[in-house]
């Protein structure tokens, strides 16, 4: 907004009255002025010059302003209009909001300024692109995916465009996305690791058997945020078996399997001459073996054996 604006109106010496009118108001009539107003008031150089100053313009001030001159010989005036431009200003935007998965969202975003501004709306995720929407953003049945921030931007082109936020938070059951299973060997230490997304955050249980773990001694039960480790820290062969990971919030409850398990390494046996004795060999021996049967096949068939 303009803080002062000044009209220019210049006279001659055979001028014999003179008077500022704002529409059909008087504002000065020669040097007495008629307006009650404060920030009214004349700009003169000897008597050449007859301009008109307002200080602190506001809204109120636009309008047509006039100059008229009055001579012996005929009357002339000078009009301008003032056009008063206001940046744009947000007054009331709404404020952060919780609310659950699906249910439906409007966020307000109201704004004055002359001209009248625009008003664009962007969720700030990566993309940021812009969404429909002026003073009002609908959204209905919400995502977690359209939980963040919301950009709402007023602009009118007169200065920098009035930018607000609003946080919007999507509650929604819990989710396991990720489990990892141990194979340990006994006397080692398993790690069973749940990993779970939810909002509110989530609770998380451990059972083995349909009964609920604790901490105890040998076994340990560690929570970071929606991470979820069961430490059993010397294996026997009682603790392999199936596990399950329970995450809970108020909107609802998911559970996954995890297994501990020892993995042995598969042997064959492979007989030796001699009755009643045998040894195991590996499967890369084996498979040498078998190799060198097939070959020794094959050249007693090509040589005719």
């Amino acid at each position: 907004m303009l803080l002062c604006v000044i009209y220019r109106c210049y006279v001659d010496d055979k001028v014999s009255k003179v008077a500022w009118l704002n529409r059909s108001n008087i504002i000065f009539a020669g040097d007495d002025k008629w307006s009650l107003d404060p920030r009214v008031d004349l700009v003169t150089k000897g008597q050449l010059e007859y301009s008109l100053r307002i200080q602190k313009v506001d809204v109120y001030d636009e309008g047509p302003y006039t100059c008229s001159i009055q001579t012996k010989q005929q009357s002339k005036t000078s009009q301008v209009y003032l056009i008063v431009q206001v940046p744009a200003n947000i007054y009331k935007v709404s404020e952060d909001i919780t609310v659950n998965e699906g249910s439906n969202v409007t966020l307000s975003c109201l704004a004055n300024g002359r001209p009248d501004p625009s008003i664009t709306w962007r969720l700030l995720n990566p993309s940021a692109e812009p969404l429909e929407g002026e003073e009002y953003l609908d959204i209905s049945g919400i995502m977690r995916s359209q939980a963040g921030k919301y950009e709402c931007k007023a602009s009118n082109d007169v200065a920098t465009p009035d930018v607000k936020y609003v946080n919007v938070i999507v509650n929604y059951p819990p989710f396991i996305k990720d489990v990892k299973s141990s194979e340990t060997q006994v006397g080692r230490m398993g790690v069973l690791q749940c990993d779970a997304t939810a909002v509110p955050k989530p609770e998380f249980e451990w059972y083995r058997d349909d009964k609920r773990i604790i901490n105890a001694q040998g076994i340990s039960i560690q929570i970071f945020g929606t991470r979820t480790i069961l430490l059993v820290s010397n294996v026997t062969e009682d603790d392999y078996g199936n596990y399950t990971c329970v995450a809970t919030n108020r909107l609802g409850i998911h559970s996954a399997s995890l297994f501990l398990y020892k993995h042995i390494l598969p042997t064959i046996r492979y007989p030796t001459r001699g009755p009643g004795t045998g040894r195991a060999i590996s499967g890369c021996m084996c498979l040498n073996h078998s190799l060198w049967l097939l070959l020794a096949s094959i050249t007693c068939l090509f040589f005719k054996c």
